[in-house]
């Protein structure tokens, strides 16, 4: 299986280390063409505006928009869950606009807070035994889901890890807790 890891801004690093750790074949993603030949994409945590301009700048806004219509499987942690989203919001309300919309959710940006409110916390994870550490950092919050968008953990009941087909998406940071089990579920399920 060959991976790529969106590279542009964010947690990128930490993405393909788990990638590598789980001798996954891994390549950074910064040009249209390192889309080539990919079986999973990875759009990590950082800063959503941001690594919208960056897509914009490095022209590569529609061709992962190509490639998740013709559903290569993705998986979006933290801001990668924000541009995957249908709808997504400001912490003060407003209305932003979706970038990719390949996932029935509504989020608020930093919705569990500033960076002073970042936390951990031991996530129930479907299908994954015992408990999981989610680290949250200036996390998007889940609002809602549509229908046939499966919640498989939560966080004093907000959903935190969802799966809609082959997009999966975190408001937390798998990356960055040392455990590489989220990762090689994901992998396991979307080349099943």
């Amino acid at each position: 299986m060959k991976a790529g890891v969106l590279a542009l801004q964010g947690a990128f690093r930490e993405h393909r280390e788990v990638l590598d750790a789980l001798g996954v074949d891994a390549v950074e993603v910064r040009t249209p063409e390192a889309l080539s030949g990919i079986d999973a994409l990875f759009l990590p945590g950082g800063e959503s505006t941001t690594i919208t301009k960056l897509l914009d700048s490095a022209q590569l806004i529609e061709p992962i928009r190509a490639a998740l219509a013709a559903n290569l499987p993705v998986f979006g942690t933290c801001a990668g869950l924000i541009v995957l989203a249908e709808h997504a919001r400001d912490q003060h309300g407003i209305a932003a606009p979706s970038l990719f919309g390949v996932l029935g959710a509504t989020v608020a940006r930093n919705g569990y807070g500033t960076q002073r409110e970042s936390f951990e916390a031991a996530l129930r994870i479907d299908g994954i035994e015992g408990t999981f550490p989610g680290v949250f950092i200036r996390a998007p919050l889940i609002e809602s889901v549509q229908p046939g968008v499966d919640v498989l953990a939560t966080h004093d009941g907000d959903p935190v890890l969802v799966r809609q087909g082959k997009v999966w998406a975190a408001t937390f940071h798998p990356e960055l807790s040392g455990d590489l089990r989220l990762h090689e579920r994901f992998l396991q399920e979307v080349a099943a």
